[in-house]
């Protein structure tokens, strides 16, 4: 099928579906309308999955803020008891038509992530933040990090601030949060100062809403972006992405005993990955399926023609006795198969 076809279906059928390599597979929520939840993640509360992303604009790639990588509704939510049947929750937070608000769109909420904070009982997201129009620049508003906060996981979040992380310099890329089995959280990103571009790991404080001055440069991740990150028998290990704009490229995973510390480059974890494209996506998230060993590896093949029209690979990933993991392309597959 070439790219840039969609095809739908139904969030009917206990299998999740990524379709061929290079098809925009439509997913679809259980009203029948196609989910539209960008470069998300997903969190776990009180026996449902909560699947969030940014809700892009339904136009082709194009600069000055006219392109569909844009949002004029802002980070919408879907729940799942299943991982199959999606259920459409809200726009959790959401762009405003005041021109003075920093929400004022179109502009990004590009990658947003949620944790809960035990101690304060707060969800708290963070983004990457493109102010209006929504076009990456230098200027202050152009490449941040922004908080948002709400007491109910589904709930209004509201906007805390926009920010850079390290001295207050360097441009802020795409990103990702991972909190620890201890409870603290982390703030990951591809900073930018000039062309020196590189994955930064910055410890946030304990109430998950500034970042803490503690933080370290991941060396090996130089020139790499879109992170993800899991924890996995007492390992850590980062699948990340080059840089190619929307078009896809090869993955690279890294490993490291001790976050703040060492990761060494592992290649690409991409079994018969034949054009080495990931796939032919990009990685947004890793999370593990509760109560089970699972862990899901989240990507998005971007549709710059209809950015409505994106499609979403999930893939189970493949940890080995050697400390090593695994991606092999499934076209639909069932998660009890490998709980």
């Amino acid at each position: 099928m070439p790219l840039g076809k969609g095809i739908e279906r139904k969030s009917t059928v206990n299998r999740i579906i990524n379709g061929e390599v290079g098809e925009f597979y439509q997913w679809t929520d259980e009203e029948g309308n196609v989910m539209n939840v960008s470069d998300g993640g997903m969190i776990y509360v009180d026996g449902r999955y909560y699947w969030y992303g940014q809700k892009l604009r339904a136009l082709p790639y194009a600069g000055e803020g006219r392109g569909g990588q844009t949002t004029v509704e802002g980070v919408v939510m879907y729940s799942s008891a299943d991982l199959y049947h999606w259920r459409y929750e809200r726009v959790v937070l959401a762009c405003s038509e005041d021109p003075d608000s920093l929400c004022f769109g179109p502009m990004r909420f590009e990658r947003p992530k949620i944790v809960f904070n035990r101690k304060t009982g707060q969800y708290v997201l963070w983004c990457h933040y493109v102010k209006y129009p929504g076009d990456h620049g230098e200027q202050p508003g152009t490449a941040e990090a922004a908080v948002a906060v709400c007491d109910k996981v589904n709930g209004e979040y509201r906007l805390l601030k926009v920010c850079r992380p390290v001295d207050d310099r360097g441009l802020v890329r795409d990103s990702t949060v991972f909190q620890d089995i201890d409870g603290t959280a982390y703030f990951l990103y591809d900073r930018q100062v000039g062309q020196d571009r590189c994955l930064y790991i910055v410890k946030l404080t304990d109430d998950y809403l500034g970042f803490s001055g503690e933080y370290t440069r991941i060396e090996a991740a130089y020139w790499r972006e879109a992170p993800c990150l899991v924890l996995y028998d007492g390992y850590y290990y980062m699948i990340t992405s080059g840089l190619s704009g929307w078009a896809p490229n090869q993955a690279v995973y890294f490993r490291t005993g001790d976050l703040m510390g060492e990761w060494e480059n592992m290649g690409d974890p991409c079994e018969d990955d034949l054009c080495g494209t990931t796939y032919g996506a990009q990685g947004t998230y890793i999370f593990r399926v509760e109560n089970t060993d699972l862990c899901i590896f989240m990507a998005e093949r971007h549709n710059t023609d209809d950015f409505e029209k994106c499609s979403y690979v999930w893939l189970p990933i493949c940890f080995g006795a050697d400390h090593t993991l695994k991606l092999t392309y499934r076209r639909e597959w069932q998660q009890e198969d490998y709980r």
